[in-house]
């Protein structure tokens, strides 16, 4: 009998959806009470920097990555003119 009292309460989502008031979650429900005395402050989306670094010239890069070959193609010319010994 009780099987049958269960296939007759076929659980339906309109008639959930239609209930006239929804019980609030206890999160909700805790920040409502927390803010009720003491609201929050309004945060910025994004702070602001702290300070601005000028942005490094293109030249300088530029300088600095054919510093590093030159650098690397000496090293291994050195390694080379040392290796038959």
């Amino acid at each position: 009998m009780a099987e049958r009292d269960d296939e007759e309460r076929e659980f339906d989502i309109r008639w959930a959806d239609g209930a006239e008031e929804k019980e609030p979650s206890a999160r909700a429900r805790m920040l409502a009470a927390r803010w009720k005395e003491n609201p929050p402050q309004a945060q910025p989306f994004r702070p602001e920097p702290e300070r601005l670094r000028r942005p490094r010239s293109p030249w300088a890069s530029t300088a600095l990555v054919f510093g590093c070959v030159a650098a690397v193609i000496v090293l291994l010319g050195y390694a080379n003119f040392r290796a038959p010994f």
